[in-house]
């Protein structure tokens, strides 16, 4: 087999990726270790940013999402026993966040590809890339029970940070940077309507808490726990009244609905970043490259950031015959990347009590959200970067 672009990684990035590719007239593969209906029910991030949104729009992408997807023009956050809502467009021209499960834009984008994009191959599994360093590097994969290949003009890795594409560059040139928290998510999805219209991000002495939503009628909500956590060893109600706890205000004036847990998952807090994110002509999007935490709600928009600066490369190539764009793209991206790996730690370390922290740490958390709740600037500069900064 030969194609124009090899990806590895059949998620939101590597999906994606291929319908821009589509548009432009650049022939793809797509590979994906897992079934399609693995893939069409992993649980991910839920937050689209303004620029993700416009994106899935311009590609044909939207319309589901369009229809289904919550927009939100802000967040709350709770400290101190206060609220403070940070108004989105009144601070940022106008953006918003669309609240929009990434398992739907999975299940959209393979809709798409299914019915007018490149091959898609599941149960693929890449074993190798080999020669990034050649004018023509290789996938080793199995599929259907026998060992194939595919010969590229380039290899993009959207296959995780689990997955063999950052492998191919080699160690002597790779660089990684990373920083492991010292706490975890205990998330969980419940069948009951959202206790509130938009996000709310809870610093408590007890612990950080996040109320989010998957739809109307499905509220998606987080505690912070410790690295070693059992989610099956809270019980339902622990969870309810831990959460109570955290969201608390002083006199009251809010109440959190239960009801029905139906999922409970712990998911590690990490910062990751790999550079350079090209070697030859093996290129690297998304998780494979860099992980963020989820509280800044980056790591799904960093992946579609990656992915429509590698189109556009990609697209300059197939017209013009020049890689000024894709020689560049390791730079460009790392710049977003950096910025959105400042913010999700910015936002966990000022609303995650750590373990080890004294009282003056934690009324140094305090006094920088007041800061966020009486300056304009201050609020400014949350909803600049949670809304998204401009791709490329």
């Amino acid at each position: 087999m030969r194609t124009t672009v090899g990806i590895v990684g059949g998620g939101p990035a590597g999906l994606l990726l291929a319908r821009l590719l589509h548009q432009a007239g650049v022939d793809c593969v797509v590979l994906e270790s897992r079934d399609r209906a693995y893939v069409e029910q992993r649980q991910r991030a839920g937050i689209l940013e303004q620029g993700t949104v416009d994106v899935l729009r311009s590609c044909g992408a939207g319309e589901r999402m369009d229809r289904e997807g919550l927009v939100h023009d802000g967040i709350e956050l709770h400290f101190d026993g206060r609220r403070h809502r940070v108004d989105f467009p009144a601070l940022t021209g106008g953006r918003s966040v669309m609240v929009y499960a990434q398992t739907e834009v999975v299940k959209d984008l393979i809709a798409l590809q299914s019915v007018e994009g490149p091959p898609l191959l599941f149960e693929a599994r890449v074993d190798a890339v080999e020669g990034a360093d050649t004018d023509s590097p290789v996938i080793r994969f199995t599929h259907s029970g026998r060992e194939q290949t595919l010969h590229c003009d380039y290899v993009v890795g959207c296959d995780g940070f689990h997955g063999v594409a950052r492998h191919a560059i080699p160690e002597g040139v790779r660089r990684t940077f990373e920083r492991v928290y010292p706490y975890s998510w205990l998330g969980i999805l419940a069948d009951v309507a959202p206790s509130n219209d938009e996000l709310i991000y809870a610093h408590s002495e007890r612990g950080f808490a996040l109320l989010s939503m998957r739809s109307p009628t499905v509220s998606r909500l987080y505690l912070q726990v410790g690295n070693d956590t059992d989610p099956h060893a809270w019980s339902d109600e622990r969870i309810w009244d831990e959460l109570d706890a955290r969201f608390a205000l002083k006199g009251g004036g809010w109440k959190l609905e239960r009801g029905p847990i139906t999922s409970k998952s712990v998911t590690p807090m990490r910062s990751f970043v790999a550079e350079p994110m090209r070697y030859g002509r093996v290129l690297l999007a998304g998780d494979a490259a860099h992980i963020v935490p989820p509280t800044g709600a980056k790591g799904l928009n960093l992946a579609v950031a990656d992915v429509v600066v590698l189109a556009r490369a990609f697209a300059h190539l197939h017209t013009t015959g020049s890689t000024e764009l894709l020689d560049a793209y390791s730079d460009t991206c790392l710049r977003r990347v950096w910025r959105a790996e400042h913010f999700s730690y910015f936002m966990t370390t000022t609303l995650h009590p750590d373990p080890a922290q004294s009282p003056f740490d934690t009324r140094l958390q305090i006094a920088q959200l007041d800061r966020i709740a009486s300056s304009r600037a201050a609020a400014t500069e949350l909803a600049e970067n949670y809304t998204g900064l401009p791709i490329g």
